[in-house]
């Protein structure tokens, strides 16, 4: 019988000359008409190699297209005991998996130790542009190599490489066969239906994700674990304060709103509520948001629900009581670093006007936005306003105070939030604080959010 052979196609797999008895045990693998061949995701390499090993089947592997890559970390620095211990699971589980730190316990870290130990050309992924740069300083730091960039206009190609998702899903299909080694970073991000096939059309035997919150609230994060490992190790913020990460505060100010804005919101939530009563809507359910919609759109008295709902949310995000507790604030906080978050952009460019402050957000142009960021880190901006750009993946060790104008009710992104104020100063004592509008939707959604550990 002819000998059994692998190769790589387009980011699947193509088998030929598959034996019978050994089909049964590997997963995915269709047969494809047009070139009379099976087919498996590329992300199934490692599975089926391994099954051909263990059966003594003999192959040709023309899929792989990297070696031993001798990667050597120029920085000498002990690792403390917890990442010693993630480092350690990873290992256990057979050199796949998520490891779930807090922002700022030094996920970053734990990855170029992985990298010097795994000894593969390295795809580093993640979500944003300023992400890349990020990595890709602290990895010629660390390696003291150059470092290919893939995405933002770049397409530079090398044995260590950082891109981002959208790049990495447009042009694994290409390079997915190039790499041993698979990081995802803020991998909560990758089983989204686009993002997902970043993993699915790489070989990578070896993978990694890192994440401070791995899981989601649409449950996908089974899929999360089934391309890139489960999660292995995990750590609590509560675990770390104060040892490697700053020791830090949550206050939650319930604001009254003015006596205007209260009857107007009042007006707007009873005409939005009234409506969702009318139709029959849950907001409760996986639906309700697209039923509202869609509802919304059908009448004069729908459209004018949705005016409402917006209404109502505005006044609760940005009431003027906020804005002058935003101002009381900053003048407790003369000489600290202040970061000052709030749900929508409208919102931020007012309190950025008003008190005469920079602000950040993804509508901001990236010269400008590489020139407020080195002005927060070198003290010439002791405030920042931003909306929803600073969530994730920026690194702003400076910050000590954070300011929750408004926000979603995810969890997710309020641990985020925390976590820009978490890195480990000496004698730095980090403070949050969660504006809430007294007697409005934010109530309900600052309780359910407070049910993380991070709270307690």
């Amino acid at each position: 019988m002819d000998t059994l052979k692998i190769g790589f196609d387009k980011g699947t797999l193509i088998l030929q000359n598959v034996p019978k008895t050994i089909q049964p045990n590997l997963p995915d693998m269709l047969w494809d008409e047009r070139t009379l061949t099976f087919r498996a995701p590329a992300y199934r390499y490692r599975h089926i190699v391994s099954q051909l090993r263990a059966h003594d089947i003999p192959y040709t592997d023309s899929a792989r297209q990297f070696t031993i890559k001798e990667f050597t970390n120029k920085k000498k620095v002990t690792p403390y005991p917890y990442q010693t211990e993630a480092i350690d699971a990873w290992h256990a589980n057979n050199r796949r998996g998520v490891i779930s730190l807090p922002t700022g316990a030094g996920k970053t870290f734990i990855a170029i130790l992985l990298i010097a130990e795994t000894q593969r050309p390295t795809l580093v992924h993640v979500p944003t542009i300023d992400l890349m740069h990020q990595w890709s300083d602290v990895l010629k730091e660390h390696f003291g190599e150059a470092v290919g960039i893939f995405g933002g206009g770049e397409h530079d190609l090398r044995d260590l490489t950082v891109t981002t998702y959208q790049s990495a899903v447009m042009h694994a299909p290409h390079y997915g066969n190039r790499f041993g080694f698979a990081i995802f970073d803020e991998c909560h991000h990758l089983p989204g239906d686009q993002y997902q096939y970043a993993a699915i059309s790489s070989i990578a035997p070896f993978r990694l994700g890192l994440s401070a919150t791995p899981d989601r609230v649409d449950g996908k994060e089974s899929r999360l674990y089934a391309l890139v490992g489960e999660c292995c190790y995990e750590a609590q913020v509560r675990e770390l304060s104060g040892k490697t990460l700053s020791e830090y505060r949550v206050v939650t100010i319930a604001v009254d709103m003015e006596d205007i804005e209260r009857i107007q919101y009042e007006e707007a939530r009873r005409t939005y509520l009234s409506f969702l009563k009318q139709e029959k809507i849950s907001m409760g359910t996986s639906s309700g948001w697209q039923r509202f919609l869609w509802k919304s759109s059908q009448s004069e008295t729908g459209r004018a629900a949705f005016n409402a709902y917006l209404t109502q949310k505005r006044l609760s995000f940005a009431s003027t009581a906020k804005k002058e507790w935003v101002w009381k604030l900053i003048q407790r906080h003369r000489g600290d670093r202040i970061l000052i978050f709030t749900q929508d952009n409208d919102t931020a460019y007012q309190l950025g006007t008003r008190f005469f402050l920079p602000v950040l957000t993804h509508q901001t142009k990236q010269k400008e936005r590489k020139a407020f960021l080195n002005g927060f880190r070198d003290g010439t901006y002791s405030i920042l306003v931003t909306s929803k750009a600073l969530n994730e993946g920026v690194d702003v060790p400076e910050a000590n105070v954070a300011i929750i104008v408004s926000g979603s009710g995810s969890v997710r992104e309020h641990v985020q939030r925390l976590g820009r104020i978490l890195r480990k100063r000496e004698g730095k004592q980090a403070i949050l604080y969660e504006l809430i509008s007294k007697q409005t939707g934010e109530q309900y959604v600052n309780k359910r959010r407070r049910q993380h550990h991070a709270y307690q």
